[in-house]
């Protein structure tokens, strides 16, 4: 594996890199939070369903990275055999989560699925802090309580309290936060080796792979409307490559607990593009589910934020 393929730093961020992971965290959700906008205008204009738009996300999504890769930074797709088994782990579990999450989609309807993806902070949390030993401090178990509570609130409290689960709906899920938990996990150990587009781009083909054999059960969007295919690339670039680059790349600078909690404002962004850009109305209670959110977000940049400023007060020192 050649030296540009590593991350640069060695051992891991320094504190004054801290805060340029918070602001890719952030730039990550804000691209994020169109996805659901992009979503709804292509289902506007073609039939398709969410796992063929998944495959067919992850499979160019894999195609661009690699064409990309081949002709600018060939020597970024050169890996380790011993950390293939990482790069595959990352792919299958990204792969994994979109279908968990499409099921939770079908089955338990978007707003529930929302919910229980917010549990992935606790999960990776207590993770972080068993496998790495990554600090639990009240602080991230207060940020991760506003942002779990404000994306309750968000989803829509009359919305959930109609909903009457399955033990299927459950189980589907439970699956939906611990994959998203996973590749998140997996992305964290990937980063300790590779820069944020090789392993997105082993990442991406793995993932495509996974939801290959289930395009035989689903129908496929044909012909194609041009104007689909512009919102199509725009999905691609805005909406996965830029928010997953970022991700990863915060992944490298940021502990993995942060990481996943700062992930969460991505449902605030959701609000308002939904308010903006769709018409729709947001009500009291959502307003101030999205502030919790970006409360949860603010504490958490805030406590980090003060520490790298005592760190360099230290330095100077």
């Amino acid at each position: 594996m050649s030296d540009s393929a590593t991350v640069e730093g060695g051992t891991g961020p320094q504190a004054s890199s801290e805060l340029v992971g918070v602001l890719a965290m952030v730039l990550a959700s804000a691209a994020f939070g169109t996805s659901g906008v992009l979503v709804k205008l292509i289902g506007a204009e073609v039939e398709i369903s969410a796992l063929a738009l998944a495959f067919w996300r992850d499979i160019t999504t894999f195609t661009v990275l690699l064409t990309g890769l081949a002709i600018f930074r060939r020597r970024w797709l050169r890996i380790r055999r011993a950390d293939l088994r990482w790069l595959v782990g990352l792919g299958a579990s990204l792969g994994i989560f979109h279908v968990f999450w499409n099921l939770a989609v079908f089955i338990n309807g978007a707003a529930v699925a929302t919910v229980q993806q917010a549990a992935m902070p606790a999960i990776v949390t207590i993770v972080a802090w068993f496998l790495w030993r990554e600090s639990l401090t009240w602080h991230k178990i207060v940020a991760i309580l506003l942002t779990f509570t404000g994306t309750v609130l968000v989803s829509g409290l009359d919305v959930l309290g109609q909903v009457q689960l399955s033990a299927g709906g459950l189980l589907v899920g439970l699956g939906v936060p611990i994959s998203y938990a996973s590749w998140t996990l997996f992305g964290k150990k990937v980063r300790e080796t590779y820069n944020p587009l090789t392993a997105l781009t082993y990442g991406f083909g793995v993932a495509a792979l996974i939801l290959l054999p289930f395009q035989a059960f689903t129908p496929q969007p044909w012909p194609v409307p041009g104007q689909t295919l512009t919102w199509f690339a725009a999905l691609i670039m805005l909406s996965t490559i830029l928010p997953f680059a970022s991700y990863t790349f915060a992944l490298g600078r940021l502990p993995a607990s942060v990481a996943s909690i700062l992930a969460m404002s991505e449902i605030a962004f959701v609000a308002v593009y939904a308010y903006f850009l769709l018409g729709e109305r947001l009500t009291p209670s959502q307003v101030l589910g999205a502030g919790l959110v970006i409360g949860g977000v603010l504490l958490l940049s805030w406590r980090r934020r003060r520490r790298v400023g005592v760190a360099g007060l230290q330095r100077q020192a």
